[in-house]
């Protein structure tokens, strides 16, 4: 089998891989969202201390056992002992499960892309109804950006029971999203090695980019003044450290068995340890990195709005009690206001009701993650950029390499257990059983391209792989110390590399890593308990805005 298994052309090629799979979207839009959640700068502590004591961990133990047994995940699994091939198929079925509701948000970010060449923008501007009277209520009562979202894109449904029909620009979207996978993936290491330049060096050109653009706008400043003002009270947050902890175990790809596909095309002397060092501290580097991007168009974004919000109320007030044009301002605003109150009760109060209450804060405040970040926030800042469009296009083209880089690995934790499989290997070529994973991921996907496609995606990523993964990471963990046996798990890596293990992994591994897992399996257990149903938030088109609802067990629908 090591005569004729692939390999990688060389160590950089298979660090790319691994960059590429980890480093993806939950970088842009998952970590921003809780450094403003749990305290800006002092979120960088708890997501430290857990990259040292789990990421980087349980990366090495995966990378050592892929190199060792060369084999995927169930044959790697199978060979440390006949009883554990099952974890290898629960990480095949969760990678199976992920792979087909991901690469949906590739198809979505085909769909802005199309868009981007368009001027203006169309989601910068709201359409015109019916008898041209007016703008779209539903538009009117929400924005542009999230009328063209939630209406252009989804056409989404008032409800997940409302499956309506399927959407077929966005079924065209994914078949498109499926085909550049598979051309990606279509002869293995062969053609996923070349791609990996591409996916891995890209998105960090157009984040440079990004960031010379989001530091020269105007806000910029009152966004990475929020981002790294640290808020040290959450550091007593119990809640802080266990989303550091989730956000560092799901953004290295731990549990999906990518990473042991990977690392068993290496050559069994390769230093995993230094790759498995260079790629969690590069994927955490790239998430702060991310970051400050993300927040100084946050900052140019709630400024703007902040201005905008400040401009209207001038504008009101001028009218109303027949000001002098240019006597109002931002800066007496205030003291002009208090001054009507007092002056004109009667009058100020008819127009109170009228005026918004603008605050930079609260602009700051507001947090969004996952596609309301991706779709909304990010086309809000962008179209009010100038050559919005060519913003637009390095944008989506960002999102496309991310999302493609992070399939690469999905799928190959799919593929490398077929491949590897003399049963499967023998009947079909591997061209073969590339376009079968892909064919039957992009008929199942389909269900996300229907008008309740999107609660399906919520449900999707927010129920179908958390628990399982931390299951099969544990029990991972325990079965190479305790089942294999760490001393002869030592002595094969030993023999195979000429190295031996230290003490810090072997401490991580034995007892800190396992304890920190099984905290996470019973926080989040706890949680799906005392929630009761599975929850998604619906879109209300009459009121413009999401509100929390479940699944109806007596429909059936769980």
């Amino acid at each position: 089998m090591e005569k004729a298994r692939p390999l990688w052309a060389s160590p950089l090629q298979f660090v790319f891989a691994c960059v590429s799979y980890a480093v993806g979207l939950g970088n842009v839009w998952r970590f921003p969202y809780l450094c403003q959640l749990y305290g800006g700068g002092s979120f960088l502590v708890p997501y430290l201390v857990m990259l040292v004591v789990e990421g980087m961990p349980l990366l090495y133990l995966e990378l050592v056992v892929g190199q060792r047994m060369r084999q995927g995940s169930i044959g790697a699994w199978r060979t440390i002992s006949p009883y554990l091939g099952g974890v290898g198929v629960a990480s095949v079925v969760v990678s199976f499960f992920l792979s087909t509701y991901y690469n949906v948000i590739n198809a979505w970010a085909f769909w802005y892309l199309f868009h981007s060449f368009q001027d203006p923008l169309p989601w910068s501007v709201c359409p015109v109804n019916g008898n041209r009277s007016g703008y779209e209520e539903e538009c009117e009562k929400a924005s542009s950006t999230q009328y063209f979202w939630y209406r252009k894109t989804l056409n989404i449904s008032p409800s997940i029971e409302e499956s309506g029909r399927l959407q077929w620009e966005p079924a065209l979207c994914l078949l498109l999203a499926w085909l550049v996978v598979y051309l990606c993936i279509l002869r293995g290491t062969e053609s996923t090695g070349k791609v990996v330049y591409f996916t891995a060096l890209l998105p960090y050109c157009v984040l440079t980019i990004y960031l010379v653009r989001g530091l020269t706008l105007h806000g910029a400043t009152n966004g990475l003044l929020y981002m790294f003002t640290p808020k040290v009270e959450q550091l007593v947050n119990p809640k802080a450290w266990i989303n550091a902890a989730t956000q560092i175990f799901f953004s290295l790809g731990l549990g999906f068995g990518s990473l042991i596909a990977f690392a068993s095309y290496n050559e069994p002397s390769t230093d995993c340890q230094k790759h498995a060092v260079i790629v969690s501290l590069l994927n955490s580097c790239t998430s702060v990195f991310a970051s400050v991007v993300t927040f100084s168009i946050y900052g140019f974004k709630a400024t703007f709005n902040y201005e905008s919000c400040v401009n209207k109320v001038i504008l009101l007030l001028t009218n109303a009690f027949d000001l002098e044009d240019g006597f109002l301002t931002a800066d007496n605003l205030e003291q002009v206001k208090a001054y009507l109150s007092s002056a004109h009760p009667g009058k100020y109060g008819e127009v109170l009701p009228q005026m918004r209450n603008c605050s930079l804060k609260s602009e700051l405040d507001t947090a969004v993650q996952g596609t309301g970040l991706a779709f909304i926030v990010y086309t809000e800042a962008i179209k009010n950029m100038e050559v919005s469009q060519l913003w637009s296009l390095l944008y989506f083209c960002m999102l496309l390499l991310l999302g493609v880089g992070s399939m690469l690995g999905n799928t190959a934790a799919i593929l490398t257990p077929l491949t590897d499989s003399a049963a499967v290997s023998r009947r079909l070529p591997k061209e073969a059983i590339a376009g079968l994973v892909c064919l039957v991921h992009c008929a199942v996907g389909l269900l996300f391209t229907m008008e309740a496609g999107n609660y399906w995606f919520d449900i999707f990523n927010d129920y179908a792989a958390t628990l399982p993964l931390l299951l099969i990471v544990l029990v991972e963990t325990l079965a190479v110390c305790y089942v294999y046996g760490l001393r002869r798990f030592e002595s094969d890596f030993k023999a195979m590399s000429g190295r031996g293990l230290s003490w810090y992994w072997k401490v991580m591994w034995a007892g800190v890593s396992p304890l920190l897992i099984v905290g996470l399996f019973v926080f989040y257990l706890s949680d799906y308990i005392l929630t009761g149903t599975l929850q998604y938030q619906a879109w209300d088109a009459t009121q413009a805005h999401k509100s929390p609802s479940g699944c109806r067990p007596e429909k059936q629908l769980c």
